[in-house]
């Protein structure tokens, strides 16, 4: 068993973080910032997607609010509840698609979304081994892409959904698609940051599918926020 190293008040303690697990990074943080911004608090309800260890929605539950946490990935269920026991957080972590449960469940206030968005020579997604927390397909969008679609029937009227993704994803895509949905959205926050080993080592195909060019070695992380009418 592994930890990394958290962000944002009590979260900021080590996290557990099992094999397999995405651990908090520079993406995490950029959505930990902007749910620090929003009026997240008691009486509020929260759906954060892919939680992982469950850093965004340790923080979100740190305000009071009522979190329901969902992942695909066991390990990560497992990582994201013994995190919130750790710190005595009353933290709902479900395994399974989010997607499933757009329209057969309860609609959220804030939906939170740090999805896979890696685009990956392998138009298959992963269903097992770390890869499965950062390839999304042929255009990174295979995750966003669901996500986009299915906010509207996660979100009360008003509601909020924060995503962070790669520039690279293509973010006007995820704009409009958001916008057919019935849901108002902009570009809330932008990092850049340099590429990891998982980009540097797919450099050559980046570059040839147009992803980046030659000799690029910095990504633009976005984080899109949507109001549901």
């Amino acid at each position: 068993m592994a930890v990394a190293a958290g962000a944002g008040g009590a979260v900021r303690d080590r996290l557990v973080a099992l094999p397999g697990v995405y651990r908090p990074q520079a993406d995490s943080r950029l959505l930990e910032a902007a749910v620090a911004r929003e009026d997240i608090g008691p009486g509020r309800s929260v759906l954060d997607i892919g939680t992982g260890t469950g850093v965004v929605a340790l923080r979100a539950a740190e305000s009071g609010a009522d979190v329901t946490a969902v992942d695909a990935s066991w390990a990560a269920v497992l990582a994201a509840w013994l995190n919130a026991r750790l710190r005595r957080l009353p933290v709902k972590v479900r395994h399974g698609d989010f997607a499933v449960r757009a329209g057969r469940g309860p609609r959220y206030d804030f939906v939170l979304a740090n999805p896979p968005y890696v685009p990956s020579p392998d138009a298959a997604l992963p269903v097992r081994g770390e890869r499965r927390a950062w390839d999304a397909g042929g255009d990174g969008r295979a995750v966003i892409d669901p996500i986009c679609a299915a906010a509207p029937a996660l979100l009360r009227p008003g509601g909020v959904l924060l995503m962070v993704h790669s520039a690279m994803c293509d973010s006007e895509r995820t704009l409009a698609m958001l916008a057919r949905g019935g849901i108002s959205a902009r570009v809330e926050a932008r990092r850049r940051i340099g590429w990891g080993p998982v980009l540097r080592g797919r450099r050559a195909w980046l570059t040839e599918k147009g992803f980046a060019a030659p000799g690029e070695d910095r990504e633009e992380l976005v984080v899109i926020r949507g109001r549901y009418a």
